[in-house]
């Protein structure tokens, strides 16, 4: 049955292999479990049903992902996603998270239809490539002044803005081992580095008294608290079409070259270079989306991650579908998840960081046109705390430049659009 469903012979695999590969890919993304409920929590989510949430719409998005599309890629509540939603959308603009959620979930929408058509094709098309490059090593940035900030190695300063913390404190000083940790078990390429990092990091603080421990297994927590309670009448309001923007366009460009990155690996790409079934691989994200809205979790993405099981062997949805399964196994470790500390979760923030950052190494930092307004995207997001303004930034920059040096013929109509409608949110909004 496994093999007629997921044509394992013609992708060269067998059910031993899909396996492995399926937990070697949920090790190194299961950290989410931890993080993403630490991270919404600080929008007044309740953190129990937060867990639910991540858990139930890594393993529907996974199995939707394996089942429909049949592709080796496991989806999950992502990272710099989640930032944008608690530090800029909730605590920067004071956003209820009920509304926030609602925006998630019209982003969503969004993604279904424009998945449907050839939209997505020519959206993507037309952003320019130091741009997509730019974004991601941005939110890397911000993810990292995040982290580095939960951890107490950088506070603000009404002096200097941001300055030194206290680093002799044990949970700086935790923070850095974690990270070292994690570094260093992911040079020797030791399955599952983020986590084994984060509860290393856990145990220690336990051990020290600095953190209680909660458990490990119990009956899931009540998703009551976030079920179903996306405000969506309150994020159709005006205001919010940028929020809604850029949770559609971050999500967008993340999840293309995610599948675009992990298939080339794994040798799924066809002879031109394409995609085969991108169309029903970008329905089961969109899908995850909308479902983790209900559920209560911020936009839910594919993650690169998905690359350590292709490396192993990965070929087919049945990579994906036993990821789908071990997040619903994990749904009995809330109170392990409960007992990380913050501090536990900043050497993971800064690992991710570290992989996104990557891409300004790919700028093409010969043509100033391209390479001031990328410069500006990735630092504009962890200047103003705030993942909006810096793609904002970014855009508004290379039109500007573009314009002024002569270089027409590099816009196309739908960065002017974009660039104007970012003019227009900031004159009025």
């Amino acid at each position: 049955m496994l093999e007629s469903f997921f044509k394992l012979k013609e992708h060269g695999t067998d059910v031993k292999t899909e396996v492995l590969a399926g937990f070697t890919t949920f090790l190194t993304m299961a950290y989410i479990i931890f993080v993403n409920p630490s991270i919404l929590k600080l929008t007044g989510m309740d953190f129990g049903a937060v867990f639910v949430a991540t858990c139930l719409a890594a393993a529907l998005g996974s199995a939707v992902m394996g089942l429909v599309a049949n592709y080796p890629i496991a989806l999950a509540p992502g990272m710099g996603l989640n930032a944008y939603f608690t530090f800029s959308v909730c605590m920067g603009m004071k956003v209820p998270w009920q509304i926030a959620l609602g925006a998630v979930f019209i982003s969503g929408v969004i993604f279904v239809v424009v998945s449907l058509f050839k939209v997505r094709e020519a959206l993507v098309n037309a952003i320019p490539h130091s741009l997509k490059l730019s974004i991601s090593a941005g939110v890397g940035l911000f993810l990292a002044l995040i982290a580095l900030k939960g951890a107490g190695i950088v506070v603000g300063s009404p002096a200097t803005l941001v300055t030194l913390g206290n680093i002799h404190s044990p949970s700086a000083l935790l923070a850095v081992f974690g990270f070292l940790l994690i570094v260093a078990l992911e040079y020797r390429r030791v399955p599952g580095s983020i986590i084994i990092g984060i509860l290393a990091v856990t145990v220690i603080s336990i051990a020290m008294g600095l953190s209680k421990f909660g458990g490990v297994f119990s009956a899931p927590p009540s998703m009551a608290p976030t079920l179903m309670q996306m405000d969506i009448k309150g994020a159709l309001n005006a205001g919010l079409a940028g929020v809604i923007f850029v949770f559609f366009f971050v999500d967008l460009f993340d999840t293309t070259g995610t599948l675009i990155g992990v298939s080339h690996r794994a040798g799924l790409l066809d002879k031109d270079g394409k995609l085969p079934r991108l169309k029903k691989a970008l329905f089961a994200d969109s899908a995850a989306i909308v479902a983790g809205a209900a559920l209560g979790t911020s936009s839910t993405t594919a993650y690169i991650e998905s690359a350590a099981g292709t490396a192993v062997g990965g070929r087919t949805g049945l990579t994906a579908v036993v990821v789908a399964i071990l997040f619903l196994v994990a749904l009995v470790l809330s109170p392990l998840a409960g007992s990380v500390p913050e501090f536990a979760t900043a050497p993971a923030l800064c690992y991710v960081a570290v992989l996104m950052a990557r891409g300004l190494a790919e700028i093409e930092w010969d043509d100033l046109t391209e390479a001031a307004p990328a410069v500006v995207t990735a630092f504009g997001m962890p200047f103003t705390y705030s993942i909006a303004d810096g793609i904002a930034f970014g855009f508004i920059t290379y039109v500007g430049v573009k314009l002024l040096a002569g270089r027409f013929k590099d816009l196309s109509p739908a960065v002017l659009v974009i660039a104007l409608l970012w003019v227009v949110k900031f004159a009025i909004f």
